[in-house]
């Protein structure tokens, strides 16, 4: 034990199976020398009238500044020596642990009372044969028909069609608009050179529809009515009329799926040999989602069959670092005051699923440290190159970006938990599904 920790007295109780309770005692020695620190701090720093800087009496100080003092030598001292009286108590905590203390005096030990969340002992089933669900694989024919379909409208040139054309179905438009409500144009309810693509549902319902027919320089109004949920609450459920001015009706331009087709994509010799790479890559995908599936059915049976309570501090922390993650990719692209009501709704929401995570996290390390699971040092290395790379930057760059001992930790916890996942995934009884 070492010095700093061998004049703390530490008591240890178990509160339920995820709580401990420490309390603690810091000696009369340490106490004193928190507040001789204190008392030199503020007089190099306080101006007293009819004394010298750095020279006012101990005793004056303590008269002027006694009565509030106390709550910064408690927060000093709880500061001080919580770590230790962890380590001392052999407890580690899973949460911010929550202190109960009183502002200690000068001539006295000082005591505080700590909650610690901890985890829990997680007494694992027997492992070998859990049940899983795994889709089966399949790719049909029309499936790379479909794919056929989405590459050749990707790769067709836009062409204008002849005056006089009536615009259908598959044919996009470039159109001017003005949209009134009761008379008055609204914010976003004006464009000029949109595309519009006739059936292709990307307008308020109705909208489209009503353009069917129209010739390139024609005049239409339009009267449509804004769905009750949509984005713009102000618009919602409201009757609108755009007076709309139909500029261009143009088409695509389809290539015939042929040989020269697929020459022209840059990789392949023949539609055949396209084809095929759409059947491989479809696979591939499906067969990822399919091991993802798996892994997921059984780490669900997994929880299922055992139970143990997640201490709620923890769960919170999960909670906020979801919602922290959501407020900064919606920040700024949603009103101030929008994104705190729906940070509200999501708060009680996403409850379960942030307990699930740690849950599924902790099973998994149960996993790992039953089947005393390791990851070397090259797969740790292997996954920052790629994190480096990603970011557009070497391993090197990285390290000094992040804590390169906590980078390398949090990596190789969550490499061990993959593998957690593929022995579970190996061992389990499968049951081949239909993917629905």
């Amino acid at each position: 034990m070492s010095a700093e920790t061998s004049d703390l007295e530490v008591i240890a109780t178990e509160e339920g199976p995820g709580l401990r309770r420490l309390d603690v005692t810091v000696p009369v020695a340490r106490v004193r020398a928190a507040y001789d620190r204190a008392y030199r701090d503020i007089a190099r720093s306080v101006r007293v009238k009819g004394f010298r800087p750095g020279k006012v009496p101990r005793s004056v100080l303590e008269r002027l500044y006694g009565a509030t003092l106390g709550e910064e030598i408690e927060r000093v001292l709880v500061n001080e020596t919580l770590g230790a009286a962890l380590t001392q108590a052999g407890v580690e905590p899973v949460s911010q642990p929550s202190v109960d203390a009183q502002p200690p005096e000068s001539g006295a030990v000082f005591t505080y009372k700590a909650l610690v969340e901890v985890r829990p002992l997680i007494e694992l089933p027997d492992l070998d044969g859990l049940p899983g669900r795994r889709p089966l694989v399949l790719v049909g024919e029309d499936e790379i028909d479909r794919e056929l379909s989405e590459l050749q409208l990707r790769h067709a040139p836009i062409v204008e069609e002849p005056e006089g054309t009536a615009a259908e179905n598959g044919h996009i438009l470039t159109v001017d608009f003005v949209g009134r409500i009761d008379g008055v144009a609204f914010e976003g309810g004006t464009g000029r050179d949109v595309q519009l693509e006739i059936g292709a549902g990307r307008f308020i319902p109705g909208f489209e529809e009503q353009l069917a027919g129209a010739v390139a320089g024609e005049d239409r109004e339009v009267s449509v009515t804004f769905p009750d949920g949509y984005g713009a609450e102000a618009l919602a459920g409201k009757d609108a009329i755009f007076q709309v001015h139909v500029a261009e009706v143009k088409k695509r331009d389809l290539p015939a799926l042929d040989d020269e087709f697929a020459k022209d994509l840059g990789e392949f010799d023949t539609l055949a040999a396209l084809r095929e790479r759409i059947d491989a890559d479809l696979r591939e995908s499906r067969d990822q989602a399919a091991n993802t599936e798996l892994r997921r059915s059984v780490v669900d049976a997994l929880i299922e069959r055992t139970a143990f309570d997640v201490p709620p501090g923890v769960v919170d922390g999960q909670l906020e670092r979801r919602l922290r993650m959501a407020s900064q990719q919606l920040h700024g692209s949603v009103d101030h005051d929008a994104l705190h009501a729906q940070l509200d709704r999501w708060r009680v929401e996403w409850r379960p699923a942030a307990e699930r995570e740690v849950r599924e996290r902790w099973l998994l390390d149960a996993v790992a440290d039953a089947q005393a699971l390791t990851v070397d040092d090259a797969a740790v290395a292997e996954q920052i190159e790629q994190m480096a790379a990603a970011q557009g930057m070497n391993a090197g760059q990285l390290r000094e970006q992040l804590d390169a001992d906590l980078l390398d930790a949090s990596i190789r916890e969550d490499l061990r938990r993959d593998l957690a996942l593929d022995f579970l995934a190996a061992t389990a009884k499968v049951e081949e599904i239909a993917d629905t």
